[in-house]
């Protein structure tokens, strides 16, 4: 994993900007602290920052290859879990190696197959290949969007990188926002509008596109989509065909030249990631590691409820007992998650899930102290059916995000003139219903089966998309590499065409996981109720965020106040039947927090509004 960034100016010198790609550079040194390199020419710089996890000595970057007198360089942020498959074609081609990298191999697919090489990956990746001889710049990124990738374009510079902060340290680039940065802040924050970078000008390529960069003209192509097709496996097969793309697909993404571990919660995802990975290892004379997170004092604090029926501490001894895993607790403590609030929005660049941010962002400091790599079960609610809006009827099918149906609520915070023009609704809306449009669906799909396409295709492109922000900006701040291994694209693909009646399998959320997983945990796991990202439930925590809330609200020029009207914050001090923000997690206390995390953004960032 490793931080990219570029610029790419057709029509002016740029060699002279060494200085300016060395502030770039500066912004993405936590993405990659083992190694650095710039390429530079007359019109183009591509700059890279390395973490070191495959082939530590022969995988420096920027990348070279030459054929037929033609140059290109590459800068590649990612890993492939079919290096070796990938390497056989090319090898079968006439190609040869000089390394076992897999930037090596994606810069030579590219060169063969052009574009048409992203059909050929597994993995996780956003990079950028420079075609010396056409002057032309090629950048694309992951199916599933693991790995970011941001761009804008200023003056007739095109500008990329790994994060915002990246392009944001450009001349050209102002930290700039309007009234349709404040509606995504807003009534869609801390979630995203696929393909929006909040900022004026800044972009993302969207999971699944490439792009041809010529000059400063962007053409986009989407290569992949979630598509419908018969589901032709009885119950045995399709039982099996997961296990098998499960377990696969987590031994795939064991391969690491450095220290690897787990994360684990006592949830079902996080052990079954676990227990293979543990089997796995001990074949090989290898003792796992597993990581958890608690907070102190939550087990006397911690309150059972509908979205959390139980606290996660014992059922962690018990995985951990299970596997025999070297395991360690990280604990935070109430002042920890209130710094980390502000750390957290310097990772991101944006505002965020607040102290869910702030604490996988300490959570990750102390396992990169152990390994380097962590294999982690986001991703599984999102395909398998796991969130309580998959199962809840009146949430299933409502007309909206179901994970945030409070838009008035959320507009009422706003200040009127960043409503003027706008309907909160409709701006929310018109983004939910594009995306069910969007769901492909066999003719002659049931109502039922439909909206549960849509409702995946909507976790997908949304709500998961959020959950892989947050992760890799928490994780790749402390240079610390985070594997998805749900996120497969063989798993997505097979799972969007799986009947519903058999991701309920025996009427439990994540049913088919559940058994097709069964021999690889006890029962007391398998079978254990969803528990969502565990988080503080010390009382003090809202009690601080309370008192900074109220100094804030003592000064009039804070920055907050030209987008939430202070009266309308003020509420929160008080009031304990605030509606949930986003999700299951952002509660009262997170509202209090993201709306600090807002003041902090726009103060750090020294951020112009535009009207």
């Amino acid at each position: 994993m490793c931080g990219i960034a570029g610029v790419l100016d057709s029509r002016h010198d740029i060699t002279n900007q060494k200085p300016i790609f060395r502030e770039m550079m500066n912004t993405l040194k936590n993405r990659g602290p083992n190694d650095e390199g710039v390429y530079t020419n007359r019109h183009v710089a591509l700059i890279h920052t390395r973490l070191a996890v495959v082939d530590p000595e022969n995988g420096q970057q920027p990348m070279f290859f030459t054929e037929d007198k033609k140059r290109y360089v590459i800068v590649y942020n990612g890993e492939l879990y079919n290096t070796n498959q990938v390497r056989k074609e090319l090898i079968e081609l006439g190609y040869e190696f000089k390394s076992h990298s897999d930037t090596e191999v994606v810069l030579r697919a590219y060169v063969a197959w052009k574009e048409k090489c992203v059909d050929h990956f597994n993995g996780i990746f956003a990079f950028a290949v420079w075609d010396d001889a056409q002057e032309r710049l090629f950048l694309a990124r992951d199916r599933v969007g693991v790995k970011p990738l941001f761009y804008a374009v200023v003056q007739d510079t095109f500008l990329f990188g790994s994060e915002i902060k990246a392009l944001l340290a450009h001349p050209l680039l102002d930290a700039e926002i309007d009234a349709h940065s404040i509606a995504e802040i807003m009534l869609i924050g801390p979630g995203r509008t696929p393909g929006y970078g909040v900022f004026k000008h800044v972009e993302e390529l969207k999971p699944g596109e490439y792009a041809h960069v010529k000059g400063c003209e962007i053409d986009k192509h989407r290569y992949f989509t979630l598509k419908d097709k018969p589901h032709t496996d009885n119950e045995a097969q399709t039982i099996r065909k997961v296990r098998e793309l499960v377990v696969d697909a987590i031994q795939r993404q064991l391969v690491s030249d450095v220290p690897i571990g787990t994360f684990l919660s006592g949830g079902l995802d996080s052990s079954l990631i676990s227990s293979v990975a543990s089997r796995y290892m001990k074949e090989r004379g290898k003792r796992l590691k597993t990581f958890s997170v608690d907070y102190v004092d939550n087990a006397k604090y911690f309150k059972a409820s509908h979205f959390q029926p139980n606290s996660d501490a014992d059922f962690i001894d018990k995985m951990v007992k299970y596997l025999d895993s070297d395991h360690t607790t990280i604990t935070l403590g109430t002042d920890d998650l209130i710094e980390s609030l502000f750390s957290a929005v310097d990772a991101r660049d944006l505002p965020g899930m607040a102290d869910v941010d702030g604490s996988l962002l300490l959570f990750a400091k102390e396992i990169k102290k152990q390994v380097t790599v962590a294999l982690s079960g986001e991703c599984a609610d999102e395909i398998f059916g796991g969130y309580p809006w998959y199962r809840d009827k009146d949430i299933r099918e409502a007309d909206g995000f179901p994970w945030s149906q409070s838009t008035l609520y959320r507009a009422s915070f706003m200040q009127d003139k960043w409503l003027n023009g706008l309907t909160a609704n409709d701006y929310v809306h018109s983004r939910y219903q594009q995306t069910c449009d969007e769901t492909d669906k066999l003719p002659g799909t049931s109502p039922l089966e439909a909206r549960m396409k849509e409702m995946m295709n909507l976790n997908v492109n949304w709500f998961m998309q959020t959950l892989l922000d947050r992760k890799d900006r928490m994780s790749m701040a402390n240079g610390l590499e985070v594997r998805v291994p749900f996120c497969d694209t063989r798993i997505l693909e097979y799972l969007y065409t799986v009947p519903w009646s058999l991701k309920d399998y025996e009427g439990r959320e994540k049913g088919l996981l559940r058994v097709a997983m069964k021999d690889y945990l006890p029962d007391e796991i398998l079978w254990r109720k969803k528990s969502p990202y565990p988080k503080t439930h010390h009382p003090a925590y809202l009690q601080k965020l309370r008192e900074m809330l109220d100094d804030l609200l003592n000064e009039c020029n804070a920055p907050l106040w030209q987008i939430v009207k202070p009266e309308a914050a003020r509420k929160l001090l008080t009031d304990e039947t605030a509606q949930p923000w986003y999700g299951q997690l952002m509660t009262t206390p997170q509202t209090i927090a993201y709306f600090l995390q807002i003041n902090y953004w726009l103060k750090k960032y020294h951020i112009k509004i535009s009207e």
